[in-house]
Parts: structure tokens; C-alpha cells; sequence
């Protein structure tokens, strides 16, 4: 949805980018997403040949790195947002509760958490720059050379400063463990301070509690007299602290568990009962269990994950009814997610660049997103179907950019063909998908 800007000729764009380019120009852009613009867009060729349409808001819509992170800023202040602080000792099971909700590798999860102050750390996911989640994590509690109230002081000045974000915390405790005088300690004084802000207990490692004839996880929720003997006793210890309770077994695959995230339903439900409607909802998306089953290599498994939080920023931000006002946005949230799937290909793009490759990758596209915004005049219907568009269309672009650094990492040329053939299959994927959940 974006053009390579005027300081930057095609022929200083990377090779592949060139090529793709070229081929791009030749895709007709006639096939609009929506059938009841069929008619309008014959109507449009008539007098705007669609090319020269397509080729105009290219330029209308392209976007300068300043404006791109401008542009970011001013969404970020406006996604449904929610920051989730996660309490308890280590090897509790915080980052794999991450792992659960992200769906991102126990090795990404570990390079993503940043020093937040001195004794916590801080993950954003799917960026710094447009967070959906954003998880903090107590670092030391229990620890005997860790002052409690020193934790509690940093994570209440946190709370203290309105980011206008949804929060909630997470006390995460192993089913086998009952020395929690220091997490309660934290846990009351949270409570006391910030009695509105949600509270959920997780207790985890729930196989640490199975007996030795059950070698894999039963039904959910467990029936094991252990784990429900425990859960009781862990419950009761932090009444009043908490206002749901999930049990939880995030494991690795190599654990041999089945399945990996044992609990994880419930755990969205309670997000779900204790968050607010636009939060919650962004969750559910995140958790499309559809995707999750379709799980490839490392690279492409974790770049869906980021295809799909994008995505539905996208679809969120399309919904409003304002014909070529979410344009510039659009296109600003779509090269940062090229930017982030390059980095994860080991490529490292600048704005320009990645804007170029989305360009290049697009298409045809471009005509249709005309008729995206055309649509958002019928009333009703508009933004909705814009929202359908946006999210399709971003997950679409996403998996032609995976296909593009999948074969630089191979070390092949890439295809433009394979790349909009990727990128059309999974467009008419992804709306079929859009549908089921909206």
C-alpha cells in the first residue's frame, strides 16, 4: 500500500525489490475484495483507468520514515492495549504464560524482555511500537537477597503513571509450593493500593502433582485429587487477593505433554471475564486456535504469530468510517510489520526500505484498497467490511514478505510469482477467517 518515495528511484531499490516491482505492475487490479463493488468499480475504469488509480494513491499514500513513526506514535496511544503484570518467584511459569498468549518461541520470549527498572523486566508484543500485549515481570521475588517492598514500590509507581491501558495482574504460583509470604506481601499491598486493577492467580506446573501412573495430561480441568487438593489449599491462602483462578501447565514440546498448553482456554476466558470488551477481544484473535494447529518452522510458526497481531491492529484501526482517513495509517502499521518479519529473517530493513517491499509485494492490491475505502460511504456495512479487508489484506502482505525473506535465507532469488500466489491464497484465507470472528 505503500510506494517507494520520490527521493528513492527503482533503481536504487534492493535487486529483488526492483524485479518484484516490475512483475507487480503488470497484476490487473479489477478483482475487488467486495462483490457489490463489482458494479462501481466498472463504472471507475470508465473514466479512471484502474492502473492510473492505483498508481495515484500509491502517491497519495506513501509515507516518509518521519511521518511513519509519527503516525505510530499517535496509534499507539489508541490500540486496545493490555498490560499484564506478571508476579511471582522464578521458574514460576511467568514466561510461559508469554509464550501461551504470544504464541512465540521460549527463545524469542527470552531475548524480548528488556530491563524495565531495577527489578523488573518489561516484553511488548508484537512491537515496542504497537503493543497489543504488554507483559511485565517481577524479577528476584523471593529471592532472599531481595527487598519485597522495593518490588512493590516500582510496580505501584508504575501503575501510578495512566497509559490508558487495560491492566491486570497475574500471580503465578507452582502447584508444589507454599512458601508464598513474600508473593502475598506483594500481592496485599497491590490490592490495597489499586483495589480496581483485575488480579488473577495462575497456578501452574501442574505434572510436578501428578501421580506416577499418569504420564500425560487428563481432561481440562484436571480430576487429580493432588492438583485439587493443592489448588484448595493455594486459593484459600491468597483469599481475597485474586479475583479468578485458573490451573495452568505450559510446558515445551520436548516435555512430551500434550497438549503443550495445558489450561490455556480457561486462561483466556478469565482475561476475557476480567478485561474490557475491546481487550478481550483482541485476545480471542491472538488465541485463534485455526492458526495455532498450523504450526511450521521456527521462522514461519513465530512470523504468523506477529502476521496475526498486526492484523488485527489493522482490522481495529479500518473500522473507522472515515473513506482514506486510515490510509496513511494502514500503510505506516504495514512496513513496520515488514520491518519486524525482516528482522526475524535476519534481514534488517529501514522504513524506506520496507515500504519498498511492501510496494513490491502488493500488487494489483493497490486498486483494491481504493475500493476499501470507497466502500466505508455505505453506511453500516462499510466499515465493516473495511475491517474484513484490512485484516485479510495485512495478513496476506505478511505472508508474501515471509515468502520473500524465506527464500533470501535459502539463498534463493525471489519469486514475485510464488510471492503473489502466497499472498492471494492466504488473502482469501484470512477473510473467511476475519468472518468466523467477527
Amino acid at each position: 500500500m505503500t510506494d517507494r518515495r520520490d527521493s528513492e528511484p527503482l533503481e536504487a531499490q534492493p535487486q529483488p525489490i526492483r524485479e518484484m516491482e516490475e512483475g507487480g505492475a503488470k497484476e490487473s487490479g479489477s478483482n475487488l475484495v467486495v462483490d457489490v463493488w463489482q458494479d462501481v468499480t466498472n463504472r471507475l475504469t470508465r473514466w479512471l483507468p484502474i492502473d492510473r488509480a492505483a498508481r495515484t494513491a500509491v502517491r497519495w499514500f506513501s509515507v516518509s520514515d518521519e511521518r511513519i513513526a509519527e503516525i505510530l506514535s499517535a496509534v499507539r496511544d489508541r490500540l486496545p492495549t493490555t498490560e499484564a503484570l506478571l508476579i511471582g518467584k522464578p521458574q514460576a511459569g511467568k514466561s510461559s504464560i508469554v509464550r501461551g498468549l504470544t504464541g512465540v518461541s521460549a527463545e524469542i520470549v527470552g531475548q524480548g524482555f528488556r530491563p524495565h527498572t531495577q527489578h523488573t523486566e518489561r516484553y511488548a508484543y508484537p512491537s515496542e511500537d504497537l503493543p497489543l500485549l504488554i507483559f511485565t515481570d517481577t524479577v528476584g521475588l523471593g529471592d532472599v537477597n531481595s527487598d519485597a517492598g522495593e518490588i512493590v514500590a516500582e510496580l505501584m509507581a508504575d501503575l501510578q503513571q495512566d497509559r490508558g491501558l487495560a491492566r491486570i495482574w497475574i500471580l503465578t504460583v507452582k502447584i508444589n509450593d507454599f512458601a508464598t509470604d513474600s508473593l502475598k506481601q506483594v500481592a496485599g499491598q497491590l490490592r490495597e493500593a489499586y483495589p480496581n486493577v483485575p488480579g488473577l492467580l495462575a497456578v501452574t506446573c501442574l505434572h510436578e502433582a501428578y501421580p506416577p501412573n499418569l504420564d500425560d495430561h487428563p481432561d481440562y480441568p484436571p480430576e487429580v485429587e493432588d492438583v485439587k487438593r493443592a489448588f484448595a489449599v493455594l486459593q484459600e491462602d491468597f483469599s481475597g487477593l485474586f479475583d479468578r483462578a485458573v490451573l495452568l501447565d505450559f510446558t515445551l514440546e520436548e516435555d512430551g505433554y500434550s497438549p503443550v498448553f495445558y489450561g490455556l482456554d480457561a486462561l483466556r476466558d478469565a482475561l476475557a471475564d476480567l478485561l474490557p470488551e475491546a481487550q478481550s477481544r483482541a485476545i480471542y484473535q491472538l488465541l485463534d486456535e485455526e492458526e495455532g494447529d498450523r504450526i511450521g518452522n521456527l521462522y514461519r510458526d513465530v512470523g504468523r504469530r506477529y502476521i496475526l497481531a498486526f492484523a488485527t491492529i489493522a482490522a481495529t484501526l479500518a473500522a473507522v468510517p472515515l473513506p482514506f482517513a486510515t490510509m496513511p495509517v494502514l500503510t505506516a502499521l504495514q512496513v513496520s510489520m515488514v520491518g519486524l518479519l525482516g528482522k526475524l529473517y535476519g534481514q534488517t530493513l529501514t522504513p524506506s526500505q520496507a515500504g519498498g517491499l511492501v510496494s513490491a509485494i502488493a500488487g494489483g492490491f493497490v486498486a483494491q484498497a481504493i475500493g476499501r475505502e470507497l466502500i466505508k460511504f455505505v453506511p453500516g456495512l462499510g466499515s465493516a467490511i473495511a475491517a474484513s479487508w484490512a485484516f485479510a489484506y495485512t495478513w496476506g502482505l505478511g505472508e508474501g514478505a515471509c515468502v520473500y525473506f524465506g527464500d533470501l535465507m535459502g539463498g534463493k532469488k525471489p519469486d514475485p510469482q510464488k510471492i503473489q500466489a502466497a499472498m492471494q491464497d492466504a488473502f482469501q484465507a484470512a477473510k473467511q477467517r476475519f468472518k468466523g470472528h467477527y
